[in-house]
């Protein structure tokens, strides 16, 4: 059986799952809103959400879990002047909807002022097109359990099926999720619409013969997309995990050094998460980053640009506007190693003196690319600009200081000479500080990977220190 690819998403409404239609959730909104006004509010702001999904797992060819999930939830936000209050609720009743405004307005009379509080500015909200701007979010996936079963059993068969060393499995798993929201405050913004994320994941262990299961590693992989028809065949994921796995087989531990180091592109996107929290906002007023004041400012090596996209279609970080109803941009966020712009909500562009960049939220759809870059820069090519040092498939913990920029993280890996793979290496320690990181940006890859919202190839950092034996 093959993965099917579902009809269009306009002809699937009604076979979502879902427990409500948007005309409820739209009238819901209203109802808030206009009771929160007749409270006394000076402002308001409600979302209602609703999310259904289905997801399995096996193991050894045996079901594990079956669980279906449905979730609702009304958020709603008060204002008084420069005071705000928020409540929610997961019923949808009327008097449940009056309680939960009246307690957000509770809160609001009693919570001290704040100058930045308040909904976003109305020329900065999402209008009209904008608003309603459709980016091919939703694709739900009307998949039986058993059929899920099926597709998962089949991604951890492929795996198993590989080599003799696969020698046991942790297990394979599918999710089909979907939900939708419809939000709105009392400036005038209206929106919402329904979005999908389906997976795939198998994760198989390697042992070697004759190791008494003193040599035994484990990796993973998986497939995740909006569409079900966009996710890769299990068959693919399952063997793919498990070469992944037989290549960590008889890993050795390295003297202590200080050498260049590439990480693998899947991880490479963890560098690229760690610039959007040290240029958030949040980090920013609270003066908790390392990036203070890098505004018009070089962080990043002349090669390398930033760009982020959140009106791409079925984009895993796609939104026509942020959790606040702010319209968002198209945009350059880092040109030619410098930074062009921030991270910012409405509260936090308030608390610097600046205006929101529609990231309520976070990040939307960015990519890191270098003017280096040729399209012949694969993985080898990659390793050959190495040439001698640590290539990173794995990064374990989380020792990242934002405030200092100090980066510790536990890696797995393989060794590399003369821009070749010599052998696996494990139980080390990769360490540095992400400002030198950045700048030492020698090279990226061309081979992109897109995990979540970013996507990066690999990325070859001049030097770092290593912690080994």
């Amino acid at each position: 059986m093959a993965i099917a690819t579902p009809p269009a998403a306009s002809s699937q409404a009604g076979r979502s799952g879902f427990a409500y239609s948007r005309e409820q959730f739209q009238q819901l909104v209203e109802d808030a809103l206009t009771f929160a006004k007749s409270l006394g509010a000076s402002d308001a702001g409600v979302e209602v959400s609703e999310g259904v999904g289905l997801s399995v797992s096996v193991r050894k060819s045996a079901v594990e879990n079956v669980e279906r999930n449905r979730d609702k939830s009304m958020g709603v936000s008060v204002y008084i002047g420069k005071r705000r209050g928020n409540a929610s609720t997961s019923d949808f009743s009327r008097a449940a909807l009056e309680q939960t405004v009246r307690a957000a307005y509770d809160i609001a009379r009693f919570t001290a002022e704040d100058p930045a509080a308040g909904l976003p500015d109305e020329q900065d909200l999402a209008r009209g097109d904008a608003a309603v701007r459709d980016l091919d979010l939703f694709h739900p996936w009307t998949i039986a359990a058993e059929e899920a079963v099926e597709i998962a059993t089949r991604c951890e068969r492929a795996a198993l099926e590989v080599d003799r060393r696969i020698t046991n499995s942790e297990g394979a798993g599918v999710s089909a999720q979907q939900s939708h929201f419809f939000a709105g405050n009392t400036r005038g913004f209206r929106g919402g619409y329904a979005s999908s994320r389906h997976s795939l994941s198998v994760a198989p262990i390697a042992s070697l013969p004759g190791k008494g299961g003193d040599d035994m590693q484990r990796d993973a992989w998986y497939s995740s997309m909006r569409a079900p028809g966009d996710l890769a065949p299990p068959e693919a994921v399952g063997r793919y995990a498990a070469q992944r796995a037989l290549s960590r087989l008889d890993s050795r531990k390295i003297p202590t050094c200080e050498v260049p180091v590439l990480y693998e592109s899947t991880v490479a996107a963890g560098l690229l998460g760690a610039y959007v929290q040290a240029t958030s906002g949040g980090a920013l007023y609270r003066k908790s980053s390392f990036l203070l004041d890098s505004l018009g400012k070089p962080v990043l090596p002349e090669h390398v640009d930033i760009h982020e996209d959140p009106h791409q279609r079925r984009g895993k970080g796609s939104a026509p506007f942020d959790d606040e109803g702010v319209v968002t941009q198209v945009r350059d966020v880092v040109t030619g190693g410098v930074v062009q712009g921030y991270f910012l909500s409405s509260y936090s562009a308030r608390k610097l003196g600046m205006r929101t960049t529609g990231h309520a939220g976070g990040s939307q759809n960015l990519m890191l690319t270098s003017r280096l870059t040729q399209p012949g820069d694969d993985l080898d090519a990659m390793l050959r600009k190495l040439h001698r040092g640590l290539f990173v498939i794995e990064l374990m913990g989380q020792g990242v200081n934002y405030v200092t920029g100090d980066y510790s993280r536990g890696a797995a890996g393989f060794w590399v000479e003369n821009g070749r793979i010599a052998y696996p290496v494990h139980e080390i320690t990769i360490a540095g500080n992400l400002r030198d990181m950045f700048k030492g940006m020698a090279a990226v890859g061309a081979d992109a990977y897109t995990l979540g919202g970013k996507t990066i190839g690999s990325v070859l950092i001049e030097r770092m220190k290593i912690a080994g034996s």
